[in-house]
C-alpha cells in the first residue's frame, strides 16, 4: 500500500522524547535542533494545520536546575523535579513557538484524565478552544501528581491516547530510531526498514526492541502498542527519526520512516465507539424541531429536550428519543441530569442565568452525537 502523503493530514500530534529535546550531558535543551523543529512546525501551522505536541522531559530538565545526580530517583524525587522542570519546559515551548508568533498552551494530564470521560470531555473541550483559537496545545503527563500504578510510564502512549481525545488524524513519534525494522538494527546489519504497516499482527509486535536511550522510558514495543490505539481509533501514525534537523520536512519530503495506517478516520472511529461501545445511562426526549435539527447535522440544543430521564453525569452516554419515543441517536451529555432537568426547555442564553454559570450552549455536541441506524448497534 502506498505511504500517505503529510499534506493530506488537518490535525496532527507529534510527539517529542526526552533524549532528543535534552542534552543529557548538558542537562539543557539542544536549542539548535529545537528552532528547527519549530520551524517545521511554523510551517505547518502557516498551511493551516491543526497542531498539538505531547513532549516529555520536565524529569530531565528539573534534574538538571536542582542539580540531582544521576541515577534512579524516588517518586518524590521524580515528582519533585517534574515540578521544577515543567515549569522550564512550558516557557521553553512557549518562547520558540512564540518566535513564529504562534501562541502555546500547556495542559497536564494523567490516566484518568483520558479514561474517565467526564475529565475527558473537560480535556478534550480545552484542546479544542486552544486549536479553535490557532495556539498550539503542548501537552505532558503530570508526573507531579500521577503514581507508578496510575501513570502511562512513556510519552508513546501518552501521545496515542491525546491523539484519539483530539481526534486527531496523524501522530508522528520523532524517536531515537527512523521506524520499525524487521530485525534490532543495532545488532543485525541486514535489518530492513518497514515503510508501510497496513495491521499490527502479532509479526509486526515480535519486531519490537527495548529501549536504548538513558531518557527514554519507551521503546518500540511502546510505540507498537501505541500504533494500536491510534489506528484503532482512526488515527493514522507514523515513526520518524528526530535526531537530524528539520524532522517534519524530512517526513513532508518523503524521508525514511513507518508508517502505521487505520482503515478508519477519527470521527467515524469515535462514533461507532459511542454507538456502540458505551451502556446509556439515560435518556433525552426532544421535540420534532430538534429531530429535523439532528437529523441536518446539527447539535442537540437545551430548548429542543421536552424530557430528561435516568441517572447520569457528564459525560455518560444517553439515548436521544423523538416525541413519539423513537430512538433518534445516542451522544455523551454535556451536563449531568440535575443541571440538564433545569434547562430543557429553555434558550442557549436562559442557561447561565438558570445554572448561574457559563454553560456549554450544546446539551449533546454533534462531534459527540451518532445518528441514525447505527445508534441502535447497543452495548445492552
Amino acid at each position: 500500500m502506498a505511504r500517505p502523503n503529510l499534506k493530506n493530514f488537518r490535525r496532527i500530534v507529534v510527539k517529542v522524547g526526552s533524549s532528543l529535546l535534552i542534552d543529557s550531558d548538558a542537562g539543557e535543551v539542544r536549542a539548535s535542533w529545537l528552532a528547527a523543529l519549530a520551524a517545521d512546525l511554523a510551517r505547518l501551522h502557516g498551511e493551516g494545520r491543526e497542531l498539538l505536541i505531547v513532549s516529555s522531559g520536565a524529569i530531565a530538565l528539573g534534574r538538571s536546575r536542582l542539580k540531582l545526580p544521576r541515577g534512579a530517583l524516588k517518586l518524590e524525587e521524580s515528582q519533585g523535579a517534574a515540578a521544577v522542570g515543567q515549569i522550564a519546559l512550558a516557557r521553553i515551548w512557549s518562547e520558540v513557538l512564540g518566535h513564529h508568533g504562534i501562541g502555546a498552551g500547556q495542559i497536564l494530564v494523567t490516566l484518568q484524565d483520558t479514561e474517565e470521560r467526564r475529565r475527558y470531555l473537560n480535556a478534550r473541550s480545552t484542546i479544542a478552544k486552544l486549536l479553535e483559537w490557532r495556539a498550539v496545545p503542548v501537552i505532558n503527563e503530570n508526573d507531579t501528581v500521577a503514581t507508578n500504578e496510575i501513570r502511562y510510564g512513556d510519552n508513546d502512549r501518552l501521545a496515542a491516547r491525546v491523539a484519539t481525545m483530539a481526534s486527531a488524524d496523524l501522530l508522528i513519534l520523532l524517536s531515537d530510531i527512523d521506524g520499525l525494522y524487521d530485525a534490532p538494527p543495532g545488532s543485525n546489519p541486514n535489518a530492513k526498514l518497514v515503510p508501510v504497516v497496513e495491521s499490527v499482527t502479532s509479526e509486526i509486535e515480535a519486531m519490537a526492541g527495548a529501549a536504548e536511550s538513558e531518557l527514554s522510558r519507551g521503546g518500540m514495543t511502546t510505540k507498537i502498542e501505541a500504533a494500536k490505539i491510534a489506528t484503532t481509533a482512526g488515527t493514522h501514525m507514523l515513526i520518524a527519526s528526530g535526531k537530524i534537523e528539520h524532522p517534519l520536512q524530512a517526513i513532508a519530503n518523503g524521508g525514511r520512516c513507518t508508517w502505521f495506517l487505520t482503515p478508519a478516520n477519527p470521527v467515524t472511529a469515535r462514533k461507532r465507539w459511542i454507538a456502540g461501545s458505551l451502556e446509556p445511562k439515560g435518556t433525552l426526549t426532544i421535540d420534532a424541531g430538534a429531530v429535523s435539527a439532528l437529523r441536518a447535522g446539527k447539535s442537540l440544543l437545551p430548548a429542543g429536550v421536552i424530557r430528561v430521564d435516568g441517572q447520569f453525569a457528564r459525560g455518560d452516554a444517553v439515548v436521544v428519543r423523538g416525541p413519539d419515543t423513537h430512538e433518534i441517536g445516542r451522544g455523551l451529555v454535556a451536563y449531568d441530569a440535575e443541571d440538564a432537568e433545569k434547562i430543557k426547555g429553555r434558550s442557549s442564553p436562559d442557561v447561565m442565568t438558570i445554572l448561574r454559570i457559563s454553560g456549554r450552549a450544546e446539551m449533546i455536541h454533534r462531534d459527540d452525537l451518532v445518528i441514525g441506524p447505527s445508534a441502535a448497534l447497543s452495548a445492552n
